[in-house]
């Protein structure tokens, strides 16, 4: 059975770009950037956007449903703190983003592209909180 990582994964440290996002984590929330100008939703935080070069960005909260768009199973870690197996995946989302996160809830040989997916959140450090996402019917 595919699992959420337990406590003390190494784990990045936020940026004061990044720190909305986090913070929104932390919270049980996600949240996705976009630009207020053109309506493009970007792919990673920045401070301008990629389409129109403008700085009015502003952080949307999402539905946190989407689909399996790609993924692989993990069965050797990259670090002993991992317990495998883990599936790391892209998710698509309903808002018209992609999401980066694993998928718990289901034995590996379950995935399957076009699976219903929703967000949970698990503490991953004492200031991080990781997305994960479980399969609905």
């Amino acid at each position: 059975m595919l699992q959420a990582q337990p406590l003390g994964i190494p784990v990045g440290m936020p940026s004061p770009i990044t720190q909305p996002y986090w913070d929104a984590c932390r919270e049980g929330r996600l949240v996705f950037q976009q630009c207020t100008d053109c309506g493009l939703i970007l792919e990673r935080p920045s401070t301008v956007c990629g389409g129109c070069i403008g700085a009015s960005l502003a952080w949307r909260p999402s539905t946190g449903l989407g689909t399996l768009y790609s993924w692989t199973v993990v069965w050797r870690p990259q670090h002993p703190a991992f317990e495998v197996p883990y599936a790391p995946a892209i998710i698509a989302m309903e808002e018209g983003w992609y999401h980066i996160a694993a998928v718990i809830g289901c034995e590996p040989e379950e995935l399957a592209a076009g699976m219903r997916l929703a967000v949970e959140f698990h503490p991953a450090a004492e200031e991080i909180t990781l997305p994960y996402y479980r399969p609905v019917a």
